[in-house]
């Protein structure tokens, strides 16, 4: 026997569900056909300064990893923590001197704070941190933002 439950009643008033909340922002998702990621920032649909696909962030983030493989193999043996601190430092150094990594530059995408202007110091070298972990990288809003990045304050940008 399957019971099935309505919404919560508030004053006898029907209690609206939102069909998704991001996790760390408690946005709600936007029900606007219309809407785009990037879109509430005031980011353009397409072309610079619009939020890149999957792909571009997938190859930018190959990209770093094999240029972090590389200099592994020749200095470190190809061990698996020198792997990831070179990733790290290279993700640190690169968002701190360029807005984004190697990876980011040949991919034709960057790093961009939300409230505008220079990333800073805190968000490039915090960012790579959270990257590393994974989880906080897949674990995306409708603006096509990692964890990494909404609690960091950047979103990744189109140049």
């Amino acid at each position: 026997m399957t019971v099935s439950l309505p919404y919560p009643q508030c004053f006898g008033r029907v209690t609206p569900q939102p069909s998704y909340v991001a996790p760390y922002t408690g946005e709600v998702e936007s029900d606007d056909p219309n809407y785009w990621p990037g879109k509430r920032f005031g980011l353009p649909l397409d072309g610079p300064r619009s939020t890149p696909t999957y792909l571009r962030r997938a190859l930018g983030l190959a990209i770093d990893w094999g240029i972090a493989v590389g200099v592994s193999v020749v200095f470190f043996d190809y061990r698996a923590l020198p792997t990831l601190a070179v990733f790290v430092g290279l993700s640190m150094l690169g968002g701190l001197v360029l807005a984004g990594t190697p990876g980011h530059l040949i991919t034709g995408i960057r790093i961009a704070p939300i409230k505008g202007g220079a990333p800073g110091i805190v968000a490039p070298l915090v960012r790579p941190l959270l990257v590393a972990a994974v989880l906080p990288a897949i674990l995306t809003d409708d603006d096509m933002r990692g964890g990494h990045d909404r609690l960091v304050g950047t979103i990744l940008v189109r140049r």
